[in-house]
Formats: C-alpha cells, sequence, structure tokens
C-alpha cells in the first residue's frame, strides 16, 4: 500500500503520536488503519472480518488510556492486526504468520502493548482482573481493560471472572465487543447522550447517593430500583451484567468516534467494576466481508478488488472433508448418531450435517466442558455422540474427558482434527499433546489414520465401540488416496507391515507414513502403519522387534509421553532391550510458520527422518541390504 494514501497513519509510530492527534482527526485516521488491514491481510492472508470491526474501538482506547501503562487485553487475539499497526509494527505487518515475523496473535515477547497472550478464547477477564489487583497490591494507578467477543463470552470462564470480578473491589473495565447478538444497532442523538449520561460522574454518583437515602426506606428503595430497570432496560439490554456487581453501560456504536471516545473518557474516571456494550460489524467498511463475515474470518492471499476466488485448479480432499461426509453417511445409517460442536462448524465439517440432520446437531458455543459432559448425558441415554473438537481445544475440556466421560465408560467418539502443527496459528493452536494426555487415561483409545481413506474407516471403527475413542487428523489434505464409500470399519488396535526391509523398521503413527516409505525406499527399511496409539499393536509390534535390529518411532506429536514412548513401555514390558530412534517433535513450542517447513525445521520432512536414521542405524543399514520386497 502507497505510503501516499496513509499519510496520517504513517506518523503514528505508537500510541503516543496517536494521543497527539486531533479528535477530529480520528476518523480519517481510522479510514486508513482499516484500508491498512485489508491490504496486509490480502497480502498474507490472515484473520479479516474481526480486524475490520475493531478499528475505531482500537482508536479510542488507545487515544483515551494510557497504553502499555494501562493493560488492554485482547480476548482470543484475532482482532488485534490494527492494534498491531497502532503500536510500532506497521512495517512488519507484511511477515504476519510468517516464520520468524509477526504473529497472529498478541504476544507478550513481541511488544510490551501486548499485555497478555491470547490466542484460545475466554481469558481476557480473568487476565485482567488479575492485572486490575495487582495494581490495587501494588498501590500503581493504573487501568485493565478486556476486550471480550459475544461468542467468547458463552465460555463458562468468563462468567466465572465476571463472578468473581464483581466482588473484587478494584478498576477494570470490561468491554464487550457485540458483534453478532441480535440487537438493534444503536443510533441517533438520543442513544449517544443517554450513553453518555450512564457513564459520567454524576448519573454514577446519583445512583449511589440515591440507593444510599433510600436505604432507609425499604419500599421506596425496590420502587426506585423497578423504575431504574424498567427505564434503563427501554435502551439496553436486561441488566444481567449489573446483578454481577458491574456498572453497566450501553449499548454504543462501536464504529462511531464521537460516542465511543467521551463514552472511554468518563468511564475512565470511574471506580470499581465497570461494563461497556459496544455494537460493532464483522467486516465493516468492507462489502464484500460485510456480507459474508464467514468466509473472510480467515482467508488466504486475495485481491480485494476481486474479493475470494474459488479456485478452479482441483484440490485434494482434506480430512475435515472427509469426516464431514463420514458424518452424514454414518448419521443416515444410524440413527442414534449426534454431532456436537463447540462453536466450530465450519472449521470441523459440519456444515452439511447440519442441513441434513438439525435435529441431531449441536453448537454448544465456545463451551467445550460443557461440549464434552453434554456428550457424555447423550450417551448415558443410548445415543452415540460424535464430538468434532481441534486437538487443541479438547486440552480445555480435559477434566470433563476424565471424569464425566472415561470413568464412566462412555461411548463417545472424538474427532480431532488440527492434530500436529497448523502452521500460521502457531503454537497456541497446535495439536501436538493430544496422544501424551489422551493414551494415559483409562478406557480411553487413540487412532492415528495415516490418510483420508484410512481416517474414513477409523471413525467407524471408533464408532463401533462401547468406550471413548479419539481419531486425530491433521489440517489440509493428505496421500490423495482413494476413497471407498462404505463404513468398513478397522480392527481396533491393529496395525500392518506396509513394507518389508531388514536391519531397522519404522513403526510409523499416522501421516508421517508416506515419508517413512519414501525413507525406507531409499534405506530398504521395514515400515509399520501402527494405525492405534492405543492400544497399541503389541503382538505386531513384538514380531517386528525381533526380526530387527534397530527401531525407528515416527510421530506428528509430542516425543515426550507419545507413541513412542508407548513402544517403550510395550517393549520393557515384554523384557526386551532394543535400540530405539523417537522422532516426534521436541519439547519446545513450535511458533508459527508454513507447515511444511515447520516440519522440515523438526527434521520430521522425509530428508530429515532419513538423515536421523542414517546417523543412529548406519552401520545397521549398511549390512542389511539389497532392499528386500514391498508390500503392497
Amino acid at each position: 500500500m502507497s505510503n501516499n494514501s496513509t499519510p496520517l497513519l504513517n506518523t503514528i509510530n505508537d500510541p503516543a503520536d496517536l494521543r497527539l492527534l486531533q479528535r477530529t482527526q480520528l476518523a480519517a485516521l481510522a479510514t486508513e488503519l482499516r484500508a491498512y488491514v485489508l491490504s496486509s491481510v490480502s497480502k498474507t492472508g490472515g484473520h479479516l472480518s474481526s480486524n475490520l470491526g475493531t478499528v475505531e474501538l482500537t482508536v479510542a482506547l488507545h487515544y483515551v488510556f494510557n497504553t502499555p501503562h494501562d493493560r488492554v487485553v485482547w480476548d482470543v487475539g484475532h482482532q488485534t492486526y490494527p492494534h498491531k499497526i497502532l503500536t510500532g509494527r506497521r512495517e512488519r505487518m507484511d511477515s504476519l504468520r510468517q516464520l520468524g515475523g509477526l504473529s497472529g496473535f498478541p504476544q507478550r515477547a513481541e511488544s510490551d502493548y501486548d499485555a497478555f497472550g491470547t490466542a484460545h478464547s475466554s481469558t481476557s477477564i480473568s487476565a485482567a482482573l488479575g492485572m486490575a489487583l495487582a495494581a490495587k497490591i501494588k498501590g500503581e494507578e493504573r487501568h485493565a481493560i478486556a476486550v471480550i467477543g459475544d461468542g467468547a463470552l458463552t465460555a463458562g470462564m468468563a462468567f466465572e471472572a465476571l463472578n468473581n470480578a464483581g466482588v473484587a473491589d478494584c478498576n477494570l473495565l470490561v468491554i464487550l465487543n457485540d458483534n453478532d447478538m441480535s440487537i438493534s444497532p444503536p443510533v441517533g442523538a438520543l442513544n449517544r447522550y443517554l450513553a453518555k449520561l450512564m457513564s459520567g460522574q454524576f448519573y454514577a454518583a446519583a445512583k449511589n447517593a440515591g440507593k444510599t437515602v433510600l436505604k432507609g426506606a425499604p419500599p421506596l428503595f425496590e420502587l426506585a430500583k423497578r423504575i431504574e430497570e424498567h427505564a434503563k432496560g427501554m435502551v439496553v439490554p436486561a441488566t444481567l451484567f449489573e446483578k454481577f456487581g458491574f456498572n453497566y453501560i450501553g449499548p454504543i456504536d462501536g464504529h462511531d468516534l464521537e460516542s465511543l471516545i467521551p463514552t472511554l473518557e468518563n468511564i475512565k474516571q470511574l471506580k470499581g467494576p465497570q461494563f461497556l456494550h459496544v455494537v460493532t460489524k464483522k467486516g465493516q467498511g468492507y462489502k464484500l466481508a460485510e456480507a459474508d463475515p464467514v468466509a473472510y474470518h480467515g482467508p488466504g492471499k486475495f485481491d480485494p478488488a476481486i474479493g475470494l476466488q474459488k479456485s478452479s485448479t482441483p484440490t485434494k480432499q482434506t480430512f475435515t472433508h472427509v469426516f464431514g461426509d463420514w458424518l452424514c453417511d454414518m448419521a443416515a445409517h444410524d440413527g442414534r448418531l449426534v454431532g456436537i460442536t463447540p462453536a466450530m462448524r465450519e472449521g470441523s465439517g459440519m456444515v452439511a450435517f447440519e442441513k441434513r440432520f438439525p435435529e441431531r446437531y449441536f453448537d454448544v458455543g465456545i463451551a467445550e466442558q460443557h461440549a464434552v459432559t453434554f456428550a457424555a448425558g447423550l450417551a448415558c441415554e443410548g445415543l452415540k455422540p460424535v464430538v468434532a473438537i481441534y486437538s487443541t481445544f479438547l486440552q480445555r475440556a480435559y477434566d470433563q474427558l476424565i471424569h464425566d466421560v472415561a470413568i464412566q465408560n462412555l461411548p463417545v467418539v472424538f474427532a480431532l482434527d488440527r492434530a500436529g502443527l497448523v502452521g500460521a496459528d502457531g503454537a497456541t493452536h497446535a495439536g501436538a499433546y493430544d496422544i501424551p494426555f489422551l493414551r494415559c487415561i483409562p478406557n480411553m483409545s487413540v487412532a492415528c489414520p495415516a490418510d483420508e481413506n484410512e481416517c474414513r474407516q477409523l471413525l467407524s471403527s471408533a464408532y463401533a465401540q462401547d468406550h471413548p475413542v479419539a481419531v486425530r487428523y491433521p489440517r489440509g489434505a493428505g496421500a490423495g488416496v482413494a476413497m471407498q464409500p462404505g463404513l468398513e470399519a478397522l480392527p481396533l488396535g491393529k496395525g500392518e507391515i506396509r513394507r518389508t526391509g531388514k536391519g531397522v523398521a519404522i513403526l510409523a503413527f499416522g501421516t508421517l507414513l508416506y515419508p517413512a516409505l519414501q525413507v525406507a525406499q531409499t534405506l530398504g527399511c521395514t515400515v509399520v502403519n501402527m494405525r492405534w496409539a492405543k492400544p497399541l499393536d503389541v503382538d505386531l509390534l513384538l514380531q517386528v522387534a525381533a526380526e530387527h535390529e534397530g527401531l525407528v518411532t515416527l510421530e506428528d506429536g509430542a516425543v515426550m509421553g507419545g507413541a513412542g514412548s508407548a513402544v517403550l513401555e510395550a517393549l520393557a514390558a515384554a523384557g526386551l532391550s532394543k535400540p530405539v530412534l523417537q522422532l516426534g517433535l521436541p519439547d519446545v513450542f513450535i511458533e508459527h510458520g508454513d507447515p511444511a517447513v515447520l516440519m522440515a525445521l523438526q527434521g520430521l520432512d522425509a530428508s530429515g527422518i532419513e538423515a536421523a536414521v542414517v546417523k543412529r542405524f548406519g552401520a545397521l543399514l549398511n549390512s542389511a541390504r539389497p532392499v528386500l520386497k514391498a508390500v503392497a
């Protein structure tokens, strides 16, 4: 984007520069900022609709509050591109979500203005409350602000924090960024006047004084309360948040700086917990994103003048599509099947299922804990729940997984999308830990399909069980194998030998089977498609161990406690001592970047696997040649 098209924005290197502007200049700055966000995201890909919707709110917050001394915590964080641009990172936006570049989410290590690292939802109020109480304990004058969306507010953690904050006696501001609730956007001078009035010192003082005076006359006090609530109910939603102990203000137009800034300035003078309700529009200012905010939530690169275009190039079927097709087919076959998602209908591939089986589709909102226990309740009554959830989000329901599903041994299927590294979303979204945290749970089984067709078959295997089973699969497409349309299941806990060699055997868990086959072609190794991390195919393992001098375990998850650890445990239990090379993700958080590049950096592409095997077992490989036959 040309510097000439953003003359005001070019002068803003940090929020201190922003606060030097006249208020009359802010609308023009917001226009330039929105155009810059659109231009940047179109070149790199990333979150768009949510960022276009928070431009004015971001400008107003940094204009009114003394950031970074005042703390702003952005819930989830996928709406923080305007914040990044205004806080000294404008010139680095071309590196967004790329290896070595800016994160797509707030990161404390990236900037002092990122008060708290976020990426999973509903954490902002808890974190900001901690910061507000820390300031009080240390005797520091500072503001703590949590900006949370209406979707994130559905999670129990947000309400736990509200419940605590309402009695915490500290200066906390919670801003509800409402871009989806069915509330008519407030417009006009009267609404603006009322919002300013309700946030003003006079209103707060008068309300508190009136309550104090009337406390001595209970009937009058109750009458005054009812009149106040009735009057406020004509211009605001229900007084739920006041019941939590907050002073509720709003709703106000989140794109109207002439309303936002005076309201925030008034709130800045108030003491105690404050709740500001702003109404914004996803995709604001870009008509295509306004019309279809879901499609433009996280687009790849595109031309803003044209918008998103469907590719004419045939693409491989993704694992997500495989799951969606299987879910519909199994639901048609078995009327007991119910599908559950915690607000990830599109991401988990459940759009077609919702249309075909609406009475058996449940989107519970951003409430992973509830999703799992809800599934347990359904299973208790003889239904067959399938919970479609990203690997990284199942972590949020770990207690429910153990206590409500596994202990009761209920037949719930967990379809774990985004297993392994996910690329541009980085460490917060990586499904690196599911094998370790699932396989240690009694009654739980874990399947690791190697390709799309095996994913379909293992989903059927999971569904056929009378205990909980997770099927983990990565983001994107697999090897492009031919699909079998039926609902045939593979045996529980049984793997297969895919290639027979000598000396060294590679035991592959999941999609790394295919680079393992490439390596084996060169090195003459045996390759085993293990398929299940739990139950492990111990018979096959012991057979392979007896026939080879060295073993390699290969997985796209954490090495510590992972499938390779399961192999070592099984060998030890059988009293076998065998050299084992464990390959997988190391004990570090892996940041954002292209997934293929990230895997190569971890040595988990074909060349990296080959180098590691040669380094560990070079002598065995040399003595084992020539290569033997492949198994069809």
